[in-house]
């Protein structure tokens, strides 16, 4: 009996040394329910993570994978931080577990459907917790979130698109794309200059290959910066590929552009359409809250 006992404690101290049982955070939220939680980490450095609540039942966390980021697009807050550090797995984890345990006290929530690595950083420069992060959500005995409903996105690195074809997941790619040609894709997005256009959809089409798995492209839809009829033909040219999807976003405001307007997304997409691309729309969250796409900034 002592024995057990002995056990127990030894197994609670290690838990409470390991692991954070408590997450620290602030909570802002929306009138449609949208969460953002800004994370204080142990070492005092902050994070914010989004909870999606969609119509659908759908509960969809948008998690950081670094404290900051390097790569500093020009329509991203987050990049005004620099890259502080990466997060560990727990790091990770916890963000997931904080709204998991706020949905949990809701009556006849179904909890946490999707994961999106969407939030702080990129997720392809701190590769190995990611995905170990994955197989956490993923297993069956802890969060028991399905490989299909995760999913990465990434500016654009090719070495860790190509890697991630050679994992046995089952995850969802994205792209940050916001450009349909080489110099105003680097313009935007610095991540260009090492990572050209031509070379990503190369890697694309091998993930593709490999995994005969959709692929989404994100484009930020600017204010006569990337919006124009010549911008979505040319877009057309390089998107109209099996197993090749774009999702329209309107740029939620960071303090340099301004977004496209509603009829202009709406010929953009029409223009898409008409030339073989499959295109959707993403409806926006949390703008309210700077808890959108892009805006996300401790």
């Amino acid at each position: 009996m002592g024995r057990d006992y002995e056990l127990t404690k030894k197994i609670r101290e290690e838990l409470a040394k390991n692991c954070q049982l408590a997450v620290e955070a602030q909570l802002f939220t929306t009138k449609n329910k949208t969460q953002k939680a800004v994370v204080t980490l142990n070492d005092g450095e902050r994070i914010e993570t989004v909870l999606l609540r969609h119509k659908d039942g759908r509960n969809t966390v948008c998690v950081s994978s670094q404290v900051g980021c390097a790569l500093g697009c020009e329509f991203c807050a987050t990049g005004t931080m620099g890259l502080k550090r990466n997060l560990e797995v727990v790091e990770i984890v916890e963000q997931v577990l904080l709204f998991a345990r706020i949905l949990k006290k809701e009556e006849e929530n179904k909890g946490i459907t999707n994961v999106v690595f969407m939030g702080m950083g990129e997720p392809f420069m701190n590769y190995d917790n990611v995905i170990k992060s994955i197989m956490i959500l993923n297993d069956k005995d802890k969060f028991n979130i399905g490989a299909r409903k995760i999913s990465i996105s990434t500016s654009g690195l090719i070495d860790g698109i190509k890697k991630l074809a050679k994992e046995d997941l089952q995850v969802n790619l994205a792209v940050s794309l916001h450009a349909p040609n080489e110099a105003l894709r680097t313009s935007l997005m610095r991540v260009n200059k090492k990572n050209s256009l031509e070379r990503l959809l190369e890697a694309v089409d091998y993930y593709i290959e490999k995994t005969s798995r959709k692929v989404m492209f994100e484009y930020m839809m600017i204010k006569d910066v990337n919006d124009q009829d010549i911008h979505a033909r040319e877009l057309a040219g390089i998107m109209n590929k099996h197993l090749y999807l774009v999702n329209l976003i309107s740029y939620n405001p960071t303090g340099k552009f301004k977004a496209s307007d509603k009829k202009r997304i709406e010929r953009f997409k029409h223009i898409l359409g008409t030339n073989g691309v499959e295109v959707t729309e993403r409806y926006g969250f949390g703008q309210d809250i700077s808890a959108a796409c892009g805006q996300l900034v401790a």
